[in-house]
């Protein structure tokens, strides 16, 4: 394996723990500026509010869990 292709395994190993705190760091910005946010729960999306209530804005198909390593074509 090339030195360019080990690196760029290592920054692909990186992306789901940058990712998760990037996303954390938005939430917090968004709702410290006064501004809702969606999130889901399960087959539920919710507008959360800035001071924590939150309201079912609509049901959605339950997520799907799928092994590691599995492939799935996208149409």
């Amino acid at each position: 394996m090339s030195e360019d292709e080990k690196n760029l395994r290592f920054l692909e190993s990186q992306l789901p723990l940058v990712s998760g705190s990037a996303f954390a760091e938005a939430r917090r910005q968004t709702l410290a500026a006064g501004q809702s946010v969606l999130q889901t729960e399960g087959a539920v999306i919710y507008e959360v509010f800035p001071d924590g209530s939150r309201i079912e804005r609509k049901r959605i198909e339950p997520p799907r869990h799928y092994a590691k390593g599995t492939m799935i074509e996208l149409r």
